[in-house]
């Protein structure tokens, strides 16, 4: 956020800005929707994560619709949002104060943010208001949409702009994705065309795309993971297999490369304990039923990088495996899951 191009000093502005926001934060919290779960107190994205894992197996889904709403903060109308937050908060001083910050660009620089580190720290005001934005003009219409017009079961969960809606029935899908459309165009948001998609998802979908002859089921991404439809080895049950997105691992790994090449020359405890927190947050974050292997993978190539920055750093120009095998076995965690299956988590008896 440009704090400085308010005209005040960076820091007393972040301080108005964070106290502005817990204020708004105690009146919104009692209006925002069950299935809206981005930047909001108390919430993380996990629970996104399990509260659309566990609206995919115990409702009736059988389309799942990825939303991706095109340049969405550069989107967002200055003026509908003035008048949606007229319409909660009845003090001026503080609309006064939500139209200066619009005027010097808190939402210009409010890019998305990758929330895999949990939520980002600075009080901004951009994720609130972004919510605010998306309240009315999603969530509260996608309620009255779900009660009015859908004939089957619709799951919604939203993490700021990132949305997944499931369906029960095709013709609910299609019929929902043409009047969303249109309501965004009323206020200045489109869904992007491209990475918009509506894919064949459920317990269906493997046994109907087989008949059909048309190979396996799409997968769709959501908050770092990507959605596989499978069945379980145990008892060929459905189940949804969440993985690691490829790109964000191969991200991270490049990130650590990189970070790697300046630590250089750090002495080994020193990057060790670097390496250890960067592999422990990644299972925090990844460790979910299911998922181990990519954890594996990730710690096996965090120790071929570590390895590989030792030996160039090193005057014989290579470090002996079974030295640095002990030097992984001392600092790189061993992968495990951090978070238990989301039906047991979310109380839910299937």
């Amino acid at each position: 956020m440009r704090s400085h191009s308010l005209g005040v000093t960076a820091l007393e502005d972040k301080i108005v800005q964070r106290a502005t926001v817990e204020v708004l934060n105690a009146v919104y919290e009692t209006d925002f929707l069950g299935f809206s779960y981005g930047f909001r107190p108390g919430r993380s994205q996990h629970q996104a994560l399990d509260a659309l894992y566990t609206g995919l197996l115990t409702r009736k889904v059988n389309w799942v619709l990825d939303l991706d709403i095109k340049g969405f903060f550069d989107g967002i109308s200055h003026e509908w949002l003035v008048k949606f937050v007229e319409h909660r908060i009845a003090d001026r001083r503080v609309v006064r104060l939500i139209q200066k910050w619009l005027n010097a660009g808190v939402l210009e620089d409010g890019k998305r943010i990758r929330v895999e580190e949990g939520t980002p720290q600075g009080g901004s005001a951009s994720p609130l208001l972004a919510n605010v934005y998306l309240h009315y003009v999603f969530d509260l219409w996608v309620q009255a949409w779900r009660r009015k017009r859908a004939h089957g079961d619709v799951v919604v969960v939203r993490f700021a702009d990132d949305v997944v809606v499931g369906f029960q029935s095709k013709a609910d899908a299609d019929q929902f994705r043409a009047e969303l459309t249109e309501r965004m165009r009323k206020f200045n948001l489109e869904l992007h065309p491209e990475k918009t998609r509506l894919l064949e998802f459920g317990p269906y979908a493997l046994e109907n795309r087989k008949r059909r002859g048309e190979g396996k089921p799409e997968t769709f991404n959501f908050l770092g993971f990507t959605h596989i439809c499978v069945k379980k080895r145990s008892n060929g049950r459905f189940t949804v297999l969440r993985q690691t997105i490829r790109k964000r691992l191969q991200a991270k790994l490049n990130e650590v490369k990189d970070e790697l090449r300046r630590r250089m020359h750090t002495p080994i405890p020193e990057q060790g304990k670097w390496l250890q927190a960067v592999v422990r947050g990644h299972i925090r974050y990844y460790g979910v039923p299911m998922n181990t292997p990519a954890l594996w993978i990730f710690r096996f190539q965090v120790g071929w990088l570590w390895h590989r920055a030792l030996s160039r750093r090193s005057q014989n120009g290579h470090v002996l495996w079974d030295r640095m095998r002990r030097l992984i076995k001392r600092w790189l965690p061993r992968p495990s899951v951090c978070h238990p299956y989301p039906l047991r988590r979310m109380g839910v008896i299937t």
